[in-house]
């Protein structure tokens, strides 16, 4: 690997400011999943489930969504109250479509080489499984497989 491949910022914060808008360009709901127990995550505890918590980071549920290389950050209502919520990227574990579950588990932020070019990349135990396609009055789910 060369100096400068091992210089480069992570691909993650791209990855999910793509796929958002991906998800939003074809008029789904974006949902991200976060790891509530990483350092600097800031969410209601009452919304945390088994240690993850799932945020609609739609443009219509949350006001001033910014995401930028370090954080996501924006403010929601829960239980009817206005508070903020501030991830850093490292604690975003998936971001997929309400509606479809279609989206993308991110890759190990401590991971030097891009998707693809590891051990562990494509078929095998590593690989996430296919998520299961929706059934109709049924919320969507993201199956986390490390």
């Amino acid at each position: 690997m060369s100096d400068d491949a091992a210089s480069m910022t992570s691909y993650r914060p791209y990855l999910l400011r793509a796929l958002t808008e991906w998800i939003n360009d074809n008029g789904m709901t974006p949902h991200i999943l976060v790891d509530a127990g990483v350092s600097g995550v800031q969410v209601p505890p009452g919304a945390v489930r088994d240690g993850r918590v799932v945020l609609n980071i739609a443009d219509r549920a949350v006001v001033g969504l910014h995401i930028d290389n370090e954080w996501v950050g924006f403010t929601a209502r829960f239980g009817g109250v206005s508070q903020a919520v501030n991830v850093p990227v490292g604690a975003v574990l998936a971001v997929y479509a309400r509606e479809t579950g279609q989206g993308m588990v991110l890759p190990e932020e401590s991971s030097a080489s891009p998707p693809g070019d590891g051990p562990g990349d494509g078929p095998g135990p590593h690989a996430p499984p296919p998520a299961d396609p929706p059934t109709p009055g049924k919320r969507p789910h993201l199956r986390v497989v490390k």
